[in-house]
């Protein structure tokens, strides 16, 4: 069952607030952690724990990206030109999200605030992107956190390391940020931890915090070759000291499934 996770946390914390499961391939952590913010803002929860959890790694699921062949011969090398597929990982991440009151009241300490989040479907095909979905994406959690493109200093990238993916990605993020997108930091985190799919958004949600806290950028890793088609500061190989104000972090699913969330520094 895709909900049972949240069901045997619930249970193992004694958790009595709205539990359920998310599922929506690569995009299912931030849908999650959008779904845990809806539940906040409608005051059916004053805290939530929201993330994902995967374990991809059996026989019949890498039996079926082979016969895609969208799988890495050697290494995931994201928005370099020589890159040539993905590498499948396992995972899981979560985070406390409450309402600032309720984190006031415990003496939490407050390490980012989730600002937004932006949903869309490209309603297209089940495996080709299309740069409409993601766009939207990007530019709804963009109105919805209240940000200026201007605002945003990182991108915590898709990046698959797909021909497809990160050509479709940057014209997506050009398309939203206009001149802005030259002054992004952006980086795939799957190039260090893999591809571990539904997992993988909640993963990249804590590298944006923790870019937040500690001002650094992390990098591509394995990055060789420009890619005039990939043609942001895509923080090759070596991670970045920068103040980051404001970050969001990509998921872009097969099923044309897209969700867009927004972190910004407390």
């Amino acid at each position: 069952m895709p909900g049972a996770p949240a069901g045997q946390v619930s249970m193992a914390h004694g958790l009595r607030g709205p539990v359920f499961g998310v599922t929506s391939a690569c995009a299912s952590s931030n849908h999650a952690f959008a779904s845990a913010a809806d539940q906040l803002r409608l005051g059916r929860a004053d805290v939530m724990l929201a993330g994902g959890t995967d374990a991809p790694l059996v026989y019949g699921v890498l039996k079926g990206w082979e016969a895609l062949r969208a799988l890495a011969r050697d290494t995931c090398r994201p928005f370099s030109a020589d890159r040539d597929g993905l590498v499948i990982g396992e995972g899981a991440g979560m985070a406390v999200m409450e309402t600032l009151d309720h984190a006031c009241a415990r003496g939490a300490t407050i390490l980012a605030e989730f600002a937004g989040a932006g949903l869309s479907a490209d309603a297209a095909d089940i495996v080709a992107p299309t740069v409409d979905g993601p766009a939207a994406a990007i530019a709804a959690c963009l109105a919805d956190a209240r940000l200026a493109p201007e605002e945003v200093d990182y991108v915590s990238a898709h990046g698959t390391g797909t021909i497809a993916n990160d050509r479709i990605e940057t014209a997506a993020l050009r398309r939203v940020f206009g001149a802005h997108a030259n002054a992004l930091s952006v980086s795939s985190t799957k190039s260090m931890h893999a591809h571990c799919m539904g997992a993988s958004g909640a993963l990249e949600l804590i590298a944006c915090v923790m870019a937040i806290r500690d001002g650094i950028v992390p990098p591509t890793a394995n990055y060789r070759e420009k890619d005039a088609d990939c043609d942001l500061d895509v923080t090759p190989n070596v991670a970045r000291n920068r103040n980051v104000r404001a970050a969001i972090s990509n998921g872009f699913a097969f099923g044309g499934t897209n969700a867009v969330v927004a972190l910004r520094a407390i």
